[in-house]
């Protein structure tokens, strides 16, 4: 991307793109014609598998208020029991925890450009795929990329933060 593409789009993804390309990182955000709220929406919007969605989910640690974000794959319910296990117990996040500790509004939280640094673990059921797609910073904006794209990015450890699925 050039300066001026960037320019033209929200703070928020403009601050997810400059991060992407400051890591080389071969593709920038897009953005949809409809907003992709929910992993379902955004896999429809794409033509992608609601699994190939990385869903970025905020909790709040209770000893500390830190951030803990689970990068989870968009078929996949996170069992809050095996985050806490890793990261200490944890809580909900409402709307305004979110938007204060991210800098992003839900149904926009890219798994970057954080404006707090969060606790992140990575869902390991992301690894199924080759190409997954996360937030871009906008309910609208998302980008393309690898689940080691997403380790390098982060730097966060792969977890099993899911629910088993009933057969």
């Amino acid at each position: 991307m050039c300066g001026s593409e960037l320019h033209a789009l929200p703070e928020g993804v403009r601050r997810v793109a400059e991060i992407l390309e400051a890591q080389g990182h071969a593709h920038a955000p897009r953005m949809l014609n409809d907003a992709a709220r929910t992993a379902q929406e955004a896999a429809d919007a794409l033509g992608v598998s609601v699994g190939q969605i990385a869903k970025s989910i905020i909790f709040r640690r209770k000893i500390d208020n830190a951030a803990v974000l689970v990068i989870t794959s968009g078929d996949r319910r996170v069992d809050e029991k095996k985050v806490d296990a890793i990261v200490g117990k944890t809580g909900r996040a409402d709307a305004e925890f979110v938007k204060t500790m991210t800098g992003f509004t839900i149904g926009g939280v890219s798994p970057i450009g954080h404006a707090t640094k969060p606790v992140t673990l990575i869902d390991r059921e992301l690894f199924r795929f080759e190409e997954i797609w996360a937030a871009a910073g906008h309910p609208h904006g998302v980008f393309q990329l690898a689940p080691h794209d997403l380790e390098k990015l982060t730097g966060a450890p792969v977890a099993d933060v899911v629910k088993v699925e009933e057969a």
